[in-house]
């Protein structure tokens, strides 16, 4: 396969910054680099029907242009999420996904960039690091099922919403879900608590505004009744024991749902809530 070569375009502004990408004798399109004052390089591309690999070769050639010719220390670029051509090329030329632009009236734009330490696309390395960026990323939740010795369960009354629910929250990047809900009923009760084991994982569909997420939910053990809480004040207005006609009074459906759940199937390691997220999307 030949090498790409660039081709100055000299047309009057874009004298400098405008370049032909060829092919042998043959054009597949255009590209035009501007490099800021902080050595960040935005970058825009033509390449029309150019299909795969040219569009990923010109894209990567563009690129290294930039980092090894005009001094640029970050390369970035603005596409359309309904481009899937260029953000493919764009992805396998060794750029991620540094977030969302989102627009009015017009498709939302991805915001990719290339360092110029980050490893060449071409060698594993890069291959990993692109795939990592490319790959969806899940959001976990992780809940404590805690139990007194009456069996009643242990809901937090929220600031931010009506019903009640379990204990916990987001696992954080690069956090277990173990480790989280330790955290977060430190963070929200002022507990030391202890983790007995899994209970189980619990599937949550696309609800609302909200994208889906994996529940983990763990037995945790009860800690004494005497025990001094400390309620986070801006989201923990309360905490209450429940038995189960209080749990279906107060609590959120997905809550009532999984508890009804583990009474019918207290071993199954896992579930979805599919009855109630889908009849409420």
């Amino acid at each position: 396969m030949a090498d790409l070569t660039l081709r100055p375009l000299g047309d009057g502004a874009y004298e400098g910054s405008a370049y032909e990408i060829r092919d042998g004798e043959d054009a597949l399109g255009t590209f035009s680099v501007a490099v800021g004052d902080d050595r960040t390089a935005s970058l825009s591309w033509d390449l029309g029907r150019t299909e795969e690999p040219q569009r990923s070769r010109a894209v990567n050639l563009a690129i290294t242009y930039a980092l090894d010719e005009l001094g640029a220390t970050r390369v970035q670029t603005l596409l359309d999420e309904d481009t899937v051509a260029d953000r493919r090329a764009a992805a396998r030329a060794g750029m991620r996904r540094d977030g969302l632009l989102r627009r009015v009236g017009a498709p939302d734009q991805e915001l990719l960039s290339r360092l110029s330490d980050d490893p060449h696309p071409g060698t594993r390395e890069g291959f990993v690091a692109m795939l990592n960026a490319a790959l969806p990323k899940k959001r976990a939740i992780a809940q404590a099922l805690v139990r007194d010795d009456a069996g009643r369960v242990l809901l937090c009354e929220l600031t931010y919403k009506r019903e009640w629910d379990l204990p916990g929250g987001v696992v954080d990047p690069g956090e277990s879900p173990a480790d989280a809900v330790v955290r977060e009923l430190r963070e929200e009760l002022g507990v030391d608590a202890r983790v007995r084991g899994l209970r189980t994982v619990n599937w949550l569909p696309p609800w609302s505004a909200w994208d889906d997420a994996v529940l983990f939910v763990f037995d945790v053990e009860p800690w004494d009744p005497q025990t001094p809480l400390t309620l986070q004040p801006t989201e923990i207005a309360g905490i209450h024991w429940c038995d189960r006609d209080l749990v279906r009074e107060r609590a959120t459906a997905a809550t009532i749902e999984l508890l009804d759940s583990l009474d019918v199937d207290p071993d199954d390691a896992y579930r979805e809530a599919g009855q109630v997220f889908r009849g409420n999307a």
